[in-house]
């Protein structure tokens, strides 16, 4: 019997269940999928029932409310801002206006660069990150971009949830501007990292800076299916033309606006994190496991000490998994290779779960 193989991406529950021959109904802690445990926003579910009419027609095709919400909240022009269906579509549109050329990408990160980057022909190289601290050198990120039509930079990084610099996507910026090379920098995870310098402003000083951004994750929809890029108008024309009409459907395009000023729930988001981050990384650590330093919702994580007991991440992600417990595994990250966890952060219940399942399984 051929075993399944590892599901790309989190919250995949039911691949890996099958996977470990565990029943259907094995009842599981989710710490796999990055998404805020305190969404979506409350009124989110009446407010869609409340425009399901809105399905039989066609949504507006340049999406102009949304865009114009998104424009006023960046303090940019909505001729710099474009719908998507997701970050994922973001990323193949990017991928897309360089098909056939030359790409580098971080690894480990994100699968989607790269797989965006087969999809159109991209020539791939890896920008290597490495183990323990996976802090991104400078110099090698500008050797790597000097031969590259694009470059794609993760910020905060998926898995590691390290931050690059600010300065450092500057220094770049300036160094490829003349080369006319495009600097994707993908921010699904900015607005839950912890210390992070804007580069909105940088957009005033570099048409080769190209922004994506996601709202699933923040508001907890990744059923729905909701992302933006933020670029030059010019660049935002030519990803546009790229992109299939009405890729966005009317009940995410309308939610934009009121996502967006939904304060309330920006401000309950940030306190959890400020409060649940710092702690959660303190007890990990007192665990035994060596903990990546994170700014973001989730930590990249290995047995330590348990190593020489013989646990090792494979066998705990399968003690967590038997026990309730499913983490996000690491098979399809370069440069990982299934070595180290990725932990999403839940409410402090959750938390504290998660906490007493490492603490029986590592022992």
């Amino acid at each position: 019997m051929t075993m399944p193989e590892w599901p790309s991406h989190g919250g995949q529950a039911e691949a890996l269940l099958e996977r470990f021959a565990l029943p259907g109904d094995h009842v599981v802690d989710d710490v796999s999928a990055n998404l805020n445990p305190l969404g979506p926003p409350e009124w989110v579910s009446g407010w869609l029932a409340d425009r399901l009419g809105g399905l039989g027609r066609y949504p507006e095709p340049s999406y102009a409310t949304a865009r114009h919400a998104i424009a006023a909240h960046h303090q940019l022009h909505p001729d710099q801002v474009l719908l998507t269906n997701g970050g994922a579509e973001a990323i193949f549109l990017a991928a897309a206006l360089h098909a056939g050329k030359r790409a580098a990408v971080l690894a480990p990160s994100f699968g989607e660069y790269a797989r965006a980057c087969a999809a159109h022909r991209l020539q791939v190289t890896k920008i290597p990150l490495s183990a323990p601290s996976f802090a991104l050198d400078q110099a090698t990120l500008l050797e790597h971009a000097a031969d590259a039509e694009v470059v794609f930079l993760c910020r905060p990084n998926n898995p590691t949830g390290t931050l690059i610099d600010c300065c450092v996507i500057d220094a770049l910026l300036a160094a490829t501007l003349a080369r006319g090379t495009q600097v994707v920098v993908d921010e699904a995870f900015i607005d839950m990292a912890l210390g992070a310098e804007a580069l909105m402003p940088l957009l005033a000083r570099y048409p080769n800076l190209i922004l994506l951004r996601s709202m699933t994750k923040f508001y907890t929809l990744p059923g729905l299916r909701l992302g933006y890029v933020l670029a030059s108008s010019a660049v935002i024309e030519a990803l546009a033309r790229h992109q299939p009409p009405w890729s966005v459907n009317h009940l995410a395009a309308e939610l934009v606006e009121p996502l967006l000023d939904d304060h309330a729930f920006a401000d309950r988001t940030h306190a959890w994190l400020a409060t649940e981050q710092p702690r959660m990384y303190q007890a990990l650590s007192a665990l035994g496991l060596d903990v990546v330093p994170s700014t973001t919702c989730f930590f990249l994580a290995r047995p330590g000490e348990a190593q020489r007991r013989g646990v090792d991440s494979a066998r705990l992600f399968e003690r967590l998994l038997r026990g309730g417990i499913l983490a996000r595994h690491t098979h399809g990250f370069a440069g990982l290779e299934g070595n180290w966890l990725r932990l999403a952060l839940r409410d402090e219940s959750g938390n504290t779960r998660l906490l007493e399942g490492l603490h029986d399984c590592l022992r």
